[in-house]
């Protein structure tokens, strides 16, 4: 998917130019992570931290927390930290090198997801009694409904490392733009197209969607927050190692 028009930003002229900086960055970001011994050799080759990299950025680890739509930490989860793929790594870089010069920064919310993750999700939306965290994360939507509509699947994009959910924040104080509803909100409300949201929420979604389609990544039609670099290197493998 392409953005039906470019817009350009000071430094950053054109694609080819775009491709040089990503390339570029993917080469530093290797050698980092080929020199940076992974804790108890849990991340492999191909991944990285993306605050090793990139340390101005924002995190928000709720699946490592009791705040998500579970109400716990998801299984593999054990710090707050955001992997990734050093090619998905290489391209926020650049989205938030160019997001600099407006005064915004990111702050992620998920990227690579533990297959086990994946999994204990999918046992608890069997569970149809627990509910406790409805009222924050699916008001409007039965928890029954979760599989067939899409919230929750067998396989997730995110456990091949180049998927991440994030936001945009003002960099002098790290507040949240106004997206028109939260992060991971069950609910129409939060399709990129929701006409239910204001003039200004809607601006923050494209100005997001737009900066993201620049460097490479493809959104999808349901979650505001969610893109897919295009490009992916493990297109078909779904990962599990543990995040720690």
């Amino acid at each position: 998917m392409r953005p039906k028009h470019s817009l350009k930003l000071s430094g950053l002229p054109c694609q080819r130019t775009r491709v040089g900086l990503i390339l570029t960055l993917m080469a530093v970001l290797m050698a980092c992570a080929n020199s940076v011994p992974s804790p108890q050799g849990t991340l492999p080759s191909g991944f990285v931290d993306i605050q090793r990299m990139l340390p101005e950025v924002l995190v928000d680890v709720r699946y490592a927390s009791d705040d998500n739509f579970m109400g716990r930490p998801a299984d593999g989860y054990l710090a707050p930290k955001i992997f990734m793929s050093i090619e998905a790594a290489a391209a926020l870089v650049a989205v938030q090198s160019d997001l600099r010069t407006l005064g915004l920064g990111l702050k992620i919310f998920d990227a690579y997801r533990p297959q086990r993750a994946v999994d204990h999700f999918v046992r608890w939306a069997e569970d149809l009694d627990d509910t406790r965290m409805k009222a924050r994360y699916y008001p409007q939507v039965a928890k029954s409904t979760l599989f067939r509509d899409g919230y929750i699947a067998a396989r997730s994009g995110h456990s091949r490392g180049s998927t991440v959910d994030l936001t945009l924040v003002e960099l002098a104080t790290g507040t949240e733009l106004d997206m028109g509803s939260p992060w991971d909100f069950f609910d129409p409300v939060s399709w990129p197209d929701s006409t239910a949201v204001n003039a200004e929420q809607q601006a923050n979604r494209l100005r997001l969607r737009e900066v993201m389609l620049r460097y490479g990544f493809v959104p999808i039609t349901t979650e505001w927050w969610h893109f897919t670099l295009g490009n992916e290197p493990y297109s078909e493998q779904y990962f599990d190692f543990p995040i720690q």
